[in-house]
């Protein structure tokens, strides 16, 4: 059976199957190895998403998913006393939730690779410019600072649990110009060059999973395989 990649997440995992998308370029990646399987639910926090995690891959197949990303804390991270307060969990909490998050997965696919994201940078400008739910205050209501706490949050977790990690907060500050080149106008969400760059960190770990393109099989064979003078017995289970 062809194995399955399966994206939990924020609106970064759902939009994630968008033009320029590094969900859609990880499926086009993957086209003839591997099904990429879209599981992203704008908005929602830690806290929400423990709570269906299991309902939300009640219907995928128990034995042929091969890993799992899990990209949580953008949202967690908004601030308790600004206008998305209602999607802040507390640092130890959103630990906490992860945990569960991930031991749900690992109790439904005890062999998948579940690969942790942690939130990418926050432009406090952007959140400005396209403010919340149309606040008038003039302050953001996520800040990078704290994302980073989020951030570091998420890369413990995962090493305390033996997880694969995608710092990608740290990962695109460390190219100048992150601000405008990675993120969109609202400060948070992810251009096609950070789409791009997301998309590379995922296939750079699930290359370390044993999951690369050099190990997975062509699903059928190869047109070039297939000797058009006999090409039934390719056909042949």
């Amino acid at each position: 059976m062809r194995p399955s990649i399966v994206l939990f997440g924020d609106s970064i995992t759902e939009e994630s199957f968008g033009e320029g998308g590094w969900g859609a370029h990880l499926a086009n990646h993957y086209s003839r190895s591997a099904d990429v399987v879209l599981r992203g639910y704008s908005g929602y926090n830690t806290r929400w998403a423990s709570l269906v995690a299991g309902r939300a891959i009640a219907t995928l197949p128990r034995s042929a998913v091969a890993a799992v990303t899990v990209l949580f804390g953008a949202n967690d991270a908004s601030l308790p006393d600004r206008a998305s307060s209602f999607q802040h969990v507390p640092l130890p909490e959103y630990k906490d939730n992860l945990r569960a998050i991930c031991a749900v997965l690992r109790t439904r696919w005890p062999s998948a690779a579940v690969i942790l994201i942690t939130p990418p940078p926050v432009d406090e400008r952007g959140r400005v410019r396209y403010p919340y739910g149309g606040d008038v205050s003039g302050l953001p209501e996520r800040t990078n600072e704290v994302t980073g706490r989020y951030a570091r949050a998420c890369v413990e977790v995962a090493k305390q649990s033996g997880l694969r990690i995608i710092d990608i907060w740290s990962r695109m500050q460390k190219f100048p110009g992150w601000e405008t080149s990675f993120l969109r106008d609202d400060g948070l969400h992810l251009t096609p060059l950070g789409n791009r760059l997301l998309f590379e960190e995922v296939v750079f770990a699930l290359r370390d999973a044993n999951l690369s393109l050099e190990v997975l099989p062509a699903d059928l064979p190869l047109c070039s395989d297939i000797d058009p003078n006999d090409a039934v017995k390719y056909f042949q289970e």
